[in-house]
């Protein structure tokens, strides 16, 4: 909302009202804002949660330190959402199909975590909401994010027409020539369809979806862009959930994976940086750098309320949040085949799990008793379990996260 009143100052040759027309500036804002409104009125929101004895019902894992999380408030996520949507709202441009498209997630899985807190808490069900109902309302956020990035006239993707590409142009659909870019110089892109993404390590690495599924790709392009979109949302909103088990390590691990997604999303955005590093240009995204800017920002500052010992869990209101936006985020990047990599914490978490029960289920059929792979599952357990402290298992994993984080964003020239 800011922008448009610091816009019309600007016609007005108002001193300082220009700076709204830079991303870095606003991006800046909406991080600092997103710090403030977590961190002060995130104090009020724990007050009244501890008001209200919103706490946690820890169940007895024996795990060291377990029980004193007992009545530690739960909910936290509320802060989380509110200061992503708060900057947003003011920094970014609110007709951005972008924006609109991350808001609508943000909220809706938001909205489904919220409901699974409340079930676990006020109704004192601590199955919470049933697992179909979850998996519902992710497929539901997923034919919407995937019906708006496939048909939405505003979502382009501009590949970078390098002598590589001209001799590719064959086995490609070009719809047409991009002829109104800002700066940079518009004669090395073209507008491709919107079934393009990003492969990493690879030379010439833009993937068309639709080469699966050949001359059907006009007609019924949308079957399979969809499908990929929710199962990324499924996979990835659950990983954030299940590594959600320890204080701050979840939080933590989502600011590192959004810090990197901002870098992603700033060369993609931007004309001159795209043709330089030769990666897709995608026009209007510049608006997702605020956005993730605001991400960040929430995450560390609920991180001084959620680091060891916690004074406050996200629950699934945070967990399932950050995940969907993640998710929702790279796939509107186009750099959806990079979240094994960047987030890397969350797949192993993930896969522990899969694992643990397979194996388990597996082993009971053949010999009548089941066994395990790790001494508990999610793998961050398992370490509790070999008797590292909390602290050094978060502050091991976040290393982990740095690390990937860096691996992903290197991919735009390593391929």
């Amino acid at each position: 909302m800011l922008y448009y009143l610091f816009d019309y100052l600007d016609t007005l040759n108002f001193p300082g009202a220009g700076l709204f027309n830079y991303i870095s500036f606003r991006a800046g804002m909406a991080l600092i804002t997103s710090l403030i409104v977590s961190m002060l009125f995130g104090k009020k929101i724990i007050r009244a949660l501890q008001k209200q004895q919103i706490g946690e019902t820890v169940r007895d894992l024996g795990l060291e330190g377990q029980m004193a999380k007992s009545g530690t408030p739960t909910m936290g996520g509320l802060i989380i959402i509110a200061a992503i949507l708060i900057p947003t709202l003011l920094f970014a441009k609110l007709d951005n199909i972008y924006v609109i498209t991350m808001i609508i997630a943000t909220v809706w899985l938001g909205t489904i975590g919220f409901i699974d807190d409340y079930i676990k808490v006020f109704k004192k069900n601590k199955k919470g909401l049933a697992g179909k109902f979850k998996v519902v309302g992710q497929i539901g956020v997923g034919i919407i994010v995937g019906c708006i990035l496939y048909f939405h006239p505003d979502i382009k993707v501009h590949e970078n027409v390098s002598a590589d590409y001209q001799l590719r142009n064959g086995e490609r659909i070009v719809t047409d020539m991009h002829t109104d870019m800002e700066d940079g110089d518009d004669s090395k892109f073209i507008v491709t369809d919107d079934m393009t993404t990003t492969i990493p390590f690879v030379k010439n690495n833009e993937f068309n979806y639709n080469w699966l599924i050949g001359d059907w790709a006009k007609t019924y392009g949308w079957l399979l862009f969809i499908p990929v979109v929710i199962f990324i949302v499924i996979a990835v909103s659950n990983g954030a959930n299940m590594t959600d088990g320890l204080d701050g390590l979840a939080t933590g691990t989502s600011a590192i994976v959004g810090i990197a997604l901002a870098v992603l999303a700033y060369v993609s955005s931007n004309v001159k940086f795209a043709d330089y590093l030769d990666v897709m240009y995608i026009p209007m995204a510049e608006e997702m750098v605020i956005f993730i800017a605001a991400f960040v920002g929430a995450c560390i500052g609920f991180l001084w309320y959620n680091s060891y010992p916690a004074q406050v869990f996200m629950g699934d209101t945070g967990s399932l949040a950050i995940g969907g936006i993640i998710a929702v985020f790279a796939i509107a990047i186009r750099k959806e085949l990079l979240i094994p990599v960047l987030c890397g914490v969350f797949l192993i978490e993930n896969l522990s799990v899969v694992m643990q029960v397979g194996w388990f289920k597996i082993t009971k059929r053949k010999y009548g008793e089941g066994r395990r792979i790790f001494l508990m599952a999610p793998l961050h357990h398992h370490y509790q379990k070999k008797g590292l402290h909390e602290a050094k298992i978060v502050s091991r994993f976040w290393i982990v996260a740095i690390l990937l984080a860096v691996v992903t964003i290197v991919t735009l020239k390593v391929r």
